[in-house]
Parts: structure tokens; sequence; C-alpha cells
């Protein structure tokens, strides 16, 4: 399955959007949204009722039938058959937001960032070393090192807005890494973001 892990934790599970994704979703600019690897669709429906198009993808079609719904368009996709061509069919900016949880596939990052309209806005969650001592994702290829979302974003000139790297206690016990960024280029990167 190589460098990937998409597993359900208990906001998903109970339908409720992460607390980051909802914290931070109310700065992506109109237009259209992409939640990768959505799962049953926690954030697609969130995004939705906020106006913007989302489109879902995910590789597991019983997940998909559960993220459909008005304002999301559901595509089939498996993310990892290590052909661009095939597993990531999304023009450079196209998206206005992209939103990802519990999932990591460093190989997609380029692309990330790449599908982002100037001004854009990508949230990004997941699991971070040191969750192993909770249990799953224990692998270390499935974890996050210290400040390596900071580094996707340096490596890719997007606008750090907001980040975090440690445990959680809620909905259960985990490390994680998250965070909210800005694609340079647009009104968007520049502008001033109020955060609370």
């Amino acid at each position: 399955m190589g460098d990937s892990l998409k597993k359900p934790d208990m906001h998903e599970a109970l339908g409720q959007p992460s607390p980051w994704v909802m914290r931070f979703a109310r700065l992506i600019p109109e237009g259209e949204v992409l939640d990768l690897a959505c799962g049953t669709g926690r954030h697609s429906r969130l995004l939705a009722s906020q106006g913007h198009p989302v489109l879902a993808v995910d590789r597991n079609a019983d997940s998909l039938a559960l993220a459909a719904g008005a304002g999301v368009q559901v595509m089939h996709l498996d993310l990892e058959t290590g052909d661009r061509a095939t597993s990531w069919p999304f023009a450079a900016g196209r998206f206005s937001g992209v939103v990802v949880t519990n999932y990591l596939h460093r190989p997609l990052w380029a692309s990330l960032a790449s599908c982002l309209k100037a001004g854009g806005v990508l949230i990004y969650e997941t699991f971070a070393l040191g969750n192993e001592q909770f249990g799953k994702p224990s692998n270390p290829d499935f974890l996050l090192a210290r400040g390596e979302l900071l580094d996707f974003a340096q490596d890719h000139d997007l606008r750090v807005i907001a980040f975090e790297d440690g445990c959680v206690t809620s909905p259960k016990p985990a490390m994680l890494q998250r965070i909210c960024l800005v694609k340079r280029g647009g009104a968007e990167s520049t502008k001033h973001f109020v955060l609370n």
C-alpha cells in the first residue's frame, strides 16, 4: 500500500468534522474544494453547507456512497497507483481549497500544492510520530516526522496560517500534526486572516 494511511477516527465514525477543519474551512475562498481521501464525507458535507461545490475523492466505493449528497460530487479514485496520469487527474490551479485528514501519501504532496489556485487554502491533519504509544497507526512510514508539514509548506512556497504538532486527548488520544496553508500569488495569500 505504499506510504499511505486512511483510518477512520472517532470523529469520522460519528460523522463529525474535525475541529481543525471546522476552524479553518471558513478561510477557503469561493470556489470548488477537493476533499481528498474523504471517507464517508464528513468534511464534504461541512464544506457544501458553506456554499462550496465539493469534489469528494476516495478509493472506497461504499464510503463514497455515503459521502454523496447536495453540493457534493464523488469520484472513485485510487491515489496510489504509481501512475500520476491515472491517480491524479486534477489540473493545476483547479481548487480554491483542499482538505486532507487521516491520510498520508507523500508522493502526492507536490500535486496537492499544484492543484490549488493562487490564494487557495490547504487544510491538512494526520498522525505524527509518537502515535504508536496510542495504537494504530504505529508504522513510522505512516506517521509525520516533527515539523514535516512545515517542511512541505516551505518546499512548495505555501504561507502558513496555523500549525500544531502534539498530542490530543479527544475524541481519543493521538499524536497529530495539522496545518492550514495558503498558496501564494492571489489576494487571499497576502490578506490578514482572523483566527478566532
